[in-house]
């Protein structure tokens, strides 16, 4: 049996006013915004008040989601 291929995103967080935005990079979209929301997902989101998921674009490879 072939093994999936793993994924990787590029997102941003933004708080309400979308004032302040955050980019990042993980392997796993939901269990990420999901740590954000609940204020334990890095320092400068929660500091922030970064809770909005506004964008995000899924990866093949972490290189391309590094670069992009």
């Amino acid at each position: 049996m072939r093994m999936p291929y793993p994924t990787f995103y590029v997102y941003i967080m933004s708080n309400e006013s979308h004032s302040i935005f955050y980019i990042g990079v993980t392997n796993n979209i939901k269990r990420r915004v999901l740590e954000h929301k609940e204020g334990s997902g890095s320092a400068f989101t929660s500091k922030y008040n970064l809770k909005c998921l506004v964008y995000y674009e899924k990866f093949d490879d972490i290189n391309n989601a590094i670069i992009r």
